[in-house]
């Protein structure tokens, strides 16, 4: 297990998304968080289609409506509870998921669970 220490849960705000870079077996891994509540949903940056990172404005994943992650390259849409692609060139596929866990307030990463 490789559980990094991500954000307090208060950084990133109700309903939004935050990225974040971690160092992981010497190589840099983009993550994102996307929170609902005490819930957050954690998936690598990175489009199932060709592997460009997910925002064009850092640390912004969701539409306009904040009810999908948008990948900026090519306008997929993804579920946020489970990351699977519902339009663009991807879909059918889906993000990889990066377990994540909510404690005493601080976010938890795994980043041999779903990265490598």
């Amino acid at each position: 297990m490789s559980e990094h220490t991500l954000c307090a849960l208060d950084d990133i705000n109700d309903g939004m998304s935050a990225g974040y870079a971690l160092l992981h077996n010497d190589k840099l891994i983009g993550v994102i968080v996307i929170r609902q509540g005490n819930v957050v949903y954690t998936y690598r940056n990175a489009c199932p289609h060709i592997g460009t990172p997910l925002d064009f404005t850092p640390g912004q994943f969701l539409d306009v409506d904040r009810q999908h992650i948008l990948c900026s390259t090519h306008g997929a849409l993804f579920r946020i509870e489970d990351g699977h692609c519902i339009s663009g060139p991807c879909a059918g596929g889906a993000l990889t998921h990066v377990r994540a866990e909510v404690r005493d307030g601080t976010v938890y990463v795994d980043l041999d669970a779903g990265c490598d």
